[in-house]
């Protein structure tokens, strides 16, 4: 395993950290679904015996059932041997006092006296600003003196600017952001990382696979893969990415069986910081390109568009069109489209009232894209 040094505050940490937001499921006897303990527990301890150190996991994580389980598998001494990562669910408080309540249980169903990394949840521009005025950064202060945590922490889902004015207003110990070939320029994105190590604050880096879509790519993303000389699985190529910078402190991955795990220590064993040639540069450039020349529509969740007066999800269809498209797989959207019908948002609702494509930004030709979208999934509806 490899580590990278956490300047700050002294400690080394495995590049490689287990997200426990996609742990092994059963279905339980009424039919739904909950954590295979008892696989769950066994993969997290023979990560944390090959070398990994950081865990993170959430309140929400598989409907509230990851911290009582992390906490579990985190027994018989583990629990010295790694930082421990959780999430404030700031959507769920509406009062200061909501805070620490949260805090403590969350305690309670890690069963840990404290917390290591103790992360705002998803930030963004509407919720950092809610949690502000109800005064969450005194809160984080006075949990760090009480010892119920020991490093303050956000992570983050917007556009650049606002991830900049969070950086800049607090003395965070850390942050995490989404970073991967696919969004080098979205959200926080490289530019974000990079300013965060300018700052020295450690970034933690989440959906290094894009959910698990890099790992089955298409055939011809597959074929310049496989151009170079040393054959890489595409899991392996989006791994390297990310770990070549050395701002990046952890790459989380949320594995969901054994063998995920063990390839992933096996990738992780030589994730060395600025080790990429400018062979291998080239070639994930030409992977983005050929990925982003799949975009059907060039939507930039502005949402100008919305609402729409015949309540049509324009954004989200766009968004779910772009994935279908980008990945060849529109199957694997269609449950999500489905569900847009069941509600009266889908395409088909559209009249042609115009209003959407007269406030655009982009001057998309937006009637005629959700006409598209609408016929290609419906074709494996």
């Amino acid at each position: 395993m490899q580590y990278r040094h956490f300047d700050r505050w002294g400690f080394d940490t495995s590049i490689f950290g287990i997200g426990c937001m996609r742990l092994p499921v059963i279905k339980s006897e009424d039919g739904k679904e909950q954590i295979d303990e008892k696989q769950a527990i066994e993969m997290i301890r023979y990560g944390i015996d090959h070398g990994v150190n950081y865990i993170d996991t959430a309140y929400p994580y598989h409907d509230g059932q990851s911290e009582p389980v992390v906490g579990k598998a985190l027994k018989d001494g583990y629990r010295e041997k790694i930082k421990l990562a959780t999430k404030l669910p700031v959507w769920q408080t509406k009062k200061y006092e909501d805070f620490e309540k949260i805090l403590d249980e969350q305690l309670q169903k890690l069963d840990v006296d404290y917390i290591d990394f103790y992360l705002l949840h998803s930030l963004s521009k509407s919720t950092w600003e809610k949690v502000k005025k109800l005064g969450v950064l005194d809160f984080l202060d006075d949990m760090v003196k009480k010892g119920k945590i020991k490093h303050p922490a956000f992570s983050f889902h917007d556009e650049f600017d606002v991830f900049n004015d969070i950086i800049d207003s607090y003395d965070w110990h850390m942050c995490q952001i989404q970073l991967n070939i696919l969004d080098e320029n979205n959200q926080a994105g490289v530019k974000g990382l990079k300013y965060a190590g300018s700052k020295n604050i450690p970034v933690v880096i989440m959906e290094p696979l894009r959910g698990g879509k890099l790992a089955n790519v298409p055939q011809d993303v597959s074929q310049i893969w496989n151009k170079y000389s040393m054959k890489r699985s595409p899991v392996e190529w989006a791994f390297r990415w990310v770990y070549n910078f050395p701002e990046v402190a952890v790459i989380l991955s949320g594995v969901s069986n054994m063998e995920q795990l063990k390839d992933n220590l096996e990738i992780f064993h030589h994730a060395t910081p600025n080790s990429m040639t400018p062979e291998e540069q080239k070639l994930v450039h030409e992977v983005q390109t050929l990925y982003n020349s799949k975009i059907k529509v060039r939507c930039t969740n502005c949402r100008y568009c919305m609402p729409c007066p015949s309540r049509v999800s324009i954004p989200y269809i766009f968004s779910l069109y772009n994935d279908a498209s980008m990945y060849d797989d529109f199957p694997a959207y269609k449950d999500e489209y489905k569900k847009l019908i069941e509600k009266g948002k889908d395409a088909s609702n559209c009249v042609q009232c115009g209003n959407c494509e007269s406030v655009c930004p982009q001057s998309i030709s937006i009637i005629d894209h959700l006409k598209e979208a609408d016929e290609q999934f419906k074709r494996v509806l």
